[in-house]
This record gives structure tokens, C-alpha cells and sequence, in this order.
């Protein structure tokens, strides 16, 4: 082969790599939607754990918290609770919201799963 096909070659690859990396980010981005919380980075999923303690304050409906919370994976409800209340204390969040953290923190850990789950 030919140095000036494989220099043509390597343009080539060049200029189509360009034009995809363009075209991606540029004119047709990934857009994510409808992704469950997991998914989401860690101070998103503490303000996601914070809406679920203040929800938890204003109806005290501790099924409705731990499936709130069991969106973020599979460990128990109280773990989210814990570590958020952990990454609250360390980035100074305010006494109110380290309080309906508390909050949720007790009830997820007294809280007991139903036997028969309604249909």
C-alpha cells in the first residue's frame, strides 16, 4: 500500500470520527428520561432521600417512604437514610432537615413490611 492511500486512510478515519463525535454531542445528544434514582449521583440522591423525609413528615406513611426509598437499590431503607444523614451532617444541611432525616431514620427502622401486600 501506498503512502498516500494510507495517509488518505487516516484523513478519512479522522474526518468520520470528527463528524460522529459532532453529530453526538452536538446535533442528536443522549438525552436520559424516566431513569429510576439509582442512577442518579450522590447529592441527587440525598435530596431525593431529603423529599422522601419531608413526604414521610407530612403523612407519617412509612410503606410509602421505604418504596420511595427502595427505588435507590436493593439495600434496606434505613441504609439510604443513614448514609444521606452521614453526607448531611458532613456539607452543614440545616438542623430541620437533619431532624426529618432523624425522623425517617427511626421509622425505617422500626418499620416492618406487610405480610399480604395489597393487590
Amino acid at each position: 500500500m501506498s503512502s498516500s492511500k494510507i495517509i488518505t486512510l487516516v484523513i478519512a478515519l479522522v474526518i468520520g470520527a470528527g463528524l460522529g463525535l459532532f453529530y453526538g454531542w452536538a446535533i442528536a445528544p443522549v438525552e436520559y428520561t424516566d431513569v429510576t434514582p439509582d442512577l442518579l449521583r450522590q447529592d441527587y440522591q440525598v435530596d431525593f432521600v431529603l423529599m422522601t423525609a419531608e413526604a414521610y413528615q407530612n403523612d407519617f406513611d412509612s410503606a410509602t417512604a421505604a418504596r420511595r426509598l427502595a427505588l435507590l437499590g436493593s439495600e434496606p431503607p434505613a441504609t439510604f437514610v443513614t448514609s444521606t444523614l452521614e453526607y448531611a451532617s458532613a456539607n452543614n444541611f440545616t438542623a430541620e432537615e437533619l431532624r426529618v432525616l432523624q425522623a425517617l431514620l427511626t421509622a425505617m427502622q422500626t418499620y416492618q413490611p406487610d405480610e399480604n401486600p395489597a393487590p
